[in-house]
């Protein structure tokens, strides 16, 4: 069963587009597509569409996401995480100035996203722009912050905040490094993300994905030995490209990605073992409605875009609110993804897809 949704645990210090390869290597095929992408030092949990299902991707980006972070007080990276350059040097905050400014965080708010992201500006990726040298008027967008809390943190011998890990609970296009960019300057500091982990994804929890038990535990401690081991990393390279250059071409690759092969091969049978076909639970864990048709010769009328009637179901549609996804079901067969709406005063169904 090649169609379904892959719970899948992105190891740090790889892209997500790296990370798909175990997907589509581990069920042989190359049609896969992610519901939300994380940053490259990030770990966490990836929710990819396989096969057929690679429609519902762009369905189910609606969803609040739950992360732990780690900032580092002190300093202010371009990136706002630590494979950045250094931009900004201050004074470490209080403790308890920061307890403050992380309660104040919770809430409606207008947040900048961060210069390198992925964002379009007047056509072109502000991270792109970023890298130029030029300066993007990236505007600000308004997020939700349902939860902060600071679970970790490390003092200096003054009582200095130096790190601190805290619980995050947001709405779709939160930016995390943004967050802990913000907090730290209201504390009068700066600061950077040296670890970022995602945690939940809507109903979606880490801890069924696919190399889950790959991952190590994630404390400050163990963000500051990762960021350690990057920079040996990169010195590493950087002191190859300098003997040999078109020698090493693909050490750099090599080396940053850092994945052995025998973990390739656990995620790769984790994926086969855990892929989630597509049923009633899944669609319930996409926060879909789910319907059901009354026999299968309605699902002809379905294939061939009929228009919908609402005795075409076995469920009543009437406490469906407007405009909310809806899974339609032929016994255990996902038949098409539709919406309720108004259309010349009347309530009417439309198409999203149909599975064929």
């Amino acid at each position: 069963m090649n169609d379904g949704i892959v719970l899948l645990a992105k190891q740090p210090n790889q892209t997500s587009f790296y990370s798909l390869n175990s997907v589509k290597k581990a069920l042989g095929t190359s049609k896969v597509g992610h519901t939300g992408t994380l940053d490259s030092f990030a770990q966490g949990l990836l929710v990819v569409c396989v096969g057929k299902m690679t429609k519902l991707a762009g369905n189910i980006t609606e969803f609040d996401k739950s992360y732990e972070a780690v900032i580092q007080f002190g300093e202010e990276t371009d990136t706002l995480e630590y494979t950045g350059k250094v931009i900004r040097k201050t004074r470490l905050p209080k403790l308890d100035l920061l307890e403050k400014v992380v309660k104040e965080h919770i809430g409606l708010q207008m947040q900048t996203p961060p210069d390198f992201s992925a964002i379009h500006i007047n056509g072109k990726r502000a991270s792109d722009l970023a890298r130029a040298g030029q300066q993007a008027d990236i505007p600000k967008r308004q997020i939700n912050v349902f939860e902060a809390k600071i679970s970790e943190s490390l003092l200096d011998k003054e009582g200095n905040v130096s790190a601190c890990k805290i619980f995050f609970l947001v709405s779709k296009g939160t930016y995390i490094r943004s967050l802990a960019r913000d907090i730290a300057r209201e504390c009068g500091s700066s600061g950077h993300l040296i670890g970022l982990y995602r945690t939940k994804v809507g109903n979606f929890r880490i801890e069924e994905a696919a190399g889950y038990d790959l991952l190590d535990a994630f404390t400050i401690e163990s963000c500051i030995k990762r960021v350690g081991e990057y920079r040996r990393l990169v010195s590493e390279v950087s002191d190859i490209e300098k003997d040999d250059k078109k020698a090493q071409a693909g050490k750099k690759s090599e080396l940053l990605n850092n994945l052995d092969i025998q973990k390739d091969e656990i995620v790769k049978k984790e994926i086969r073992e855990k892929i989630k076909s597509f049923d009633k639970e899944a669609a319930a864990l996409c926060g879909f409605y789910t319907l059901e048709l009354k026999n299968t010769e309605i699902e002809k009328e379905i294939e061939n875009g009929k228009n919908i009637r609402s005795s075409w179901f076995i469920e009543s549609t009437d406490s469906i609110p407007d405009g909310k996804n809806i899974a339609v079901f032929s016994g255990e067969r996902f038949c098409a993804l539709i919406y309720k709406a108004l259309k010349n005063e009347k309530m009417n169904f439309f198409y999203k897809f149909v599975v064929k």
